[in-house]
């Protein structure tokens, strides 16, 4: 205010020189003293131990301290009051003897309740008996017994009931966690968390839902999970299996087949051939079969905790094993490309029939043909590759045989086999071969005409010059541009005149001279 009234006094003053004036009173200005403060250790407390409530900042001339339980300072809050000078205690309305002041202020709570919850307020008298408050708070927490989960259906149907687990017991500022198989749960599509994630409900359970479960509980000070629960869910029956897979028996074999469902409890499992109650076991025993067992049999199964039933119906045929068969050749030696057909011979019926060839499967070709139930072989054209052994084998579901080998030999030419080429190659080969050695004579005889012929027919070269002056330069002319020589020679040809059929007489011979420029370089 003193500013102020100065301002008034002395009339108007700058605002700048109201800043440089805060300014420097900023400067001079002491630190301000810390102010008194508690810190609680620990914070959170568990039931049955010891808190601290530690003073800091005490201010200088204190002669007493006084604690109060809350957040107000009165005679009726007060746990006790302590002297600095003499170090006496002086208990006040509220205390436990739990508690402990010491010389700097700081109050020990011992062996903690959760009743000890809440705020605690110091007074630290001065000796002017002016005084400074704080406050400090801690929270007890009690230690959390082991949980453990209960269920409101003890025996669930599949895809009919929904299961509600509760961890138990129920305690306060506690955080629940649920666990299957190991693995932490969340809130989805067929669980819902309820009651701050104590209750655990589980909408139209499946098999997959057994478990086992455990709950968790927390708190700031500890934590325990629970023991694990499995649920025992009803299912089944699923559609039952007949083993072994197998259908085709030969007659005098042991008929051992068992029936498999999934199912909880187990299912109870009947025995029907050709739609008669023949026994109830999982496994049916008929030594040594005959035709007479063929027929249907089914597996009825039945889960009296769900009230399904399920069935499987599996065929067994009981047939003769079959024979040894034989092959009929129309030809076993024939020529190449002719034709041979293999007949296999078996006196089975519902069988199936395979060829082989060399003891490997036959690879048929687009020579080879077979029948309509693969019993004859036809081979039409037959070709040397296809002489060998041939077999059949005929089976049925429950055996098989195979014939004795039929041995197929196949007559060729063997000059044909040594060329390997067909007659049109040789023709062409042969015709090629005539036409190149021509051309060769030709050529040899020309450049052989070349070399001797200016020497034999010099004087047919000089006699048969007309106009040479029309073909050759002065030879004295040097010019690059000059034309060649040009010489004749000649070649005579003594031709036979074609012989008469009424004559007796020889033709006679006519002689015919062909000329030809050859230039010279």
């Amino acid at each position: 205010m003193e500013p102020c009234s100065a301002t008034s006094h002395r009339g108007s003053v700058p605002w700048q020189g109201l800043l440089l004036t805060a300014s420097l009173l900023t400067f001079w200005n002491t630190p301000t003293t810390a102010l008194l403060n508690i810190e609680s250790v620990p914070s959170d407390a568990v039931e049955g131990g010891d808190v601290l409530l530690l003073v800091h900042d005490l201010p200088e001339d204190i002669i007493a301290y006084k604690w109060h339980k809350g957040e107000r300072a009165d005679s009726n809050s007060e746990i006790a009051a302590y002297a600095v000078s003499s170090g006496v205690t002086t208990p006040g309305p509220v205390y436990s003897y739990r508690e402990k002041i010491y010389s700097n202020g700081s109050l020990l709570i011992q062996n903690v309740t959760q009743q000890d919850t809440g705020f605690y307020t110091l007074q630290a008298i001065k000796g002017t008996f002016l005084g400074e408050e704080a406050i400090g708070q801690f929270r007890v927490h009690p230690v959390l017994p082991k949980p453990f989960v209960t269920s409101n259906n003890s025996s669930p149907v599949e895809g009919v009931d929904s299961v509600a687990l509760v961890c138990e017991p129920e305690t306060q500022n506690t955080t629940y966690l649920w666990w299957r198989n190991g693995q932490s749960l969340q809130a989805g599509e067929r669980l819902e968390l309820s009651n701050g994630s104590r209750i655990l409900t589980l909408l139209r359970v499946t098999r997959n839902d057994t478990g086992p479960y455990e709950c968790e509980t927390r708190n700031a000070v500890s934590g325990n999970r629970s023991d694990p629960v499995t649920l025992n869910i009803s299912y089944g029956p699923d559609a039952p299996i007949i083993l072994p897979p197998e259908s085709y028996f030969h007659p005098g074999t042991n008929l051992s087949l068992s029936c498999h469902a999934a199912s909880n409890p187990p299912a109870q499992y009947f025995w029907l051939i050709n739609g008669s109650p023949l026994q109830s076991t999982q496994e049916l025993f008929i030594p040594n079969i005959s035709a007479n067992n063929s027929g249907s049999y089914t597996c009825l199964v039945n889960n009296s905790a769900t009230g399904l039933s399920r069935s499987t119906v599996k065929n067994i045929t009981v047939t003769e094993l079959v024979s040894t068969p034989s092959i009929q050749a129309s030809n076993t030696t024939v020529a190449e490309d002719d034709s041979v057909v293999l007949t296999c011979l078996s006196n089975d019926t519902g069988i199936s029939i395979r060829w082989i060839f060399n003891d490997q499967s036959l690879q048929l070709t687009e020579r080879m043909k077979l029948s309509q139930n693969s019993s004859i072989l036809t081979i039409n054209p037959v070709k040397r590759q296809d002489a060998g052994e041939y077999r059949c084998e005929v089976s049925n579901p429950v055996s098989s045989s195979r014939s004795g080998p039929l041995r197929l030999e196949v007559n060729y030419d063997p000059a044909q086999e040594s060329s390997g080429l067909s007659a049109g190659a040789i023709a062409g080969i042969v015709i090629g071969v005539v036409a190149g050695v021509a051309l060769i004579a030709a050529l040899a005889y020309f450049l052989f005409f070349r070399k001797t012929g200016g020497a034999s027919d010099q004087h047919d070269l000089t006699e048969h010059k007309p106009s040479v002056s029309n073909h050759s330069l002065d030879p004295s002319e040097n010019s690059p541009d000059k034309v060649d020589e040009i010489a004749y020679s000649s070649l005579n040809f003594n031709t036979l005149q074609p012989k008469q059929p009424t004559s007796d007489s020889p033709s006679p011979i006519v002689t015919e001279t062909v000329y030809s420029e050859v230039k010279k370089k």
